[in-house]
């Protein structure tokens, strides 16, 4: 049990991670359909970005994670509009060929940036918790709250906020949104600087509990993928249960298998859930 216990916690981090990755996903794919998967690589940049200013220019942490998400609020409304606005009202497969593009051109430069060597960003954050023989460490902690804090804020802004209802709004029937007056132009440019914010935060934690390095966006986007198709396409409700889920099945299956199968248990689970329930956990028929 205690063990159990251990393992769940431990899944319940990363699962936070994969939250905060689906969660950009679900809300670029649900109103604009694009699959965004550039999403990852966009991640890394915000890990390595804060990597830099810890490290290079010797900022606080808490200080040089600010400046991050502000660089990728911005990065999020430039890809917008440099990227995506351009092929919006084209074929699905131009968006489809932009983001594959756009994916390579972010994973080039932050190799050109930052190097292609393995970097883990540096905390102060080392002491253990013990509670009835369950551990866990401050940072792991400080990555769940974070996580939970995030995800709450997410919540409350789609749910209770004005912009938050022009969003779901354009993402039910965008032409209703129009005669209802929201402005659909501004929408989108929204969604990505709140998407790759939410990126950043998922890629200063994945540098801070184990290590950026090239190749590791990519993965992180295919698990953000599967937590969409695990939770349903387009909801948010779905994301948030679909990234504890797969982090904490990947988390028992490394603690009581082996780290090797980790990942082949989760899609496991994700390919049983698609084949009794195919709209996903949280999702619509």
């Amino acid at each position: 049990m205690v063990e159990l216990l251990q393992q769940i916690i431990n899944g319940a981090a990363i699962g936070g991670v994969y939250v905060l990755i689906a969660l950009g996903l679900t809300t670029v794919f649900g109103i604009l359909g694009i699959a965004h998967f550039a999403h990852g690589s966009v991640s890394m940049f915000g890990g390595y970005l804060t990597f830099f200013l810890v490290v290079q220019w010797g900022l606080p942490l808490l200080a040089a994670i600010a400046c991050s998400l502000v660089v990728g609020f911005l990065l999020g409304m430039l890809i917008e509009i440099l990227a995506y606005r351009p092929v919006r009202h084209a074929s699905p497969i131009n968006a489809f060929i932009v983001a594959l593009g756009l994916t390579m051109m972010v994973e080039g430069l932050n190799l050109e940036f930052f190097g292609h060597e393995q970097v883990v960003i540096p905390t102060n954050l080392d002491r253990i918790f013990s509670l009835a023989g369950v551990t866990i460490t401050e940072l792991r902690l400080y990555v769940i709250l974070s996580a939970a804090f995030l995800i709450l804020a997410m919540t409350l802004f789609v749910e209770k906020t004005k912009t938050g209802q022009a969003i779901r709004a354009v993402a039910e029937n965008r032409d209703a949104a129009i005669l209802m007056g929201v402005n659909v132009s501004t929408i989108p440019l929204i969604v990505f600087a709140i998407s790759t914010a939410l990126g950043v935060c998922a890629g200063v934690m994945v540098g801070s509990l184990f290590a950026i390095a090239p190749g590791i966006g990519e993965n992180l986007v295919v698990k953000g993928f599967a937590v969409l198709i695990l939770g349903g396409l387009g909801s948010i409700p779905g994301a948030i249960v679909g990234g504890l889920v797969l982090g904490i099945t990947e988390a028992l299956a490394a603690g009581f298998l082996s780290s090797a199968y980790k990942d082949v248990i989760a899609f496991v689970v994700m390919i049983l859930v698609l084949l009794f329930r195919p709209q996903g956990l949280m999702g619509k028929h």
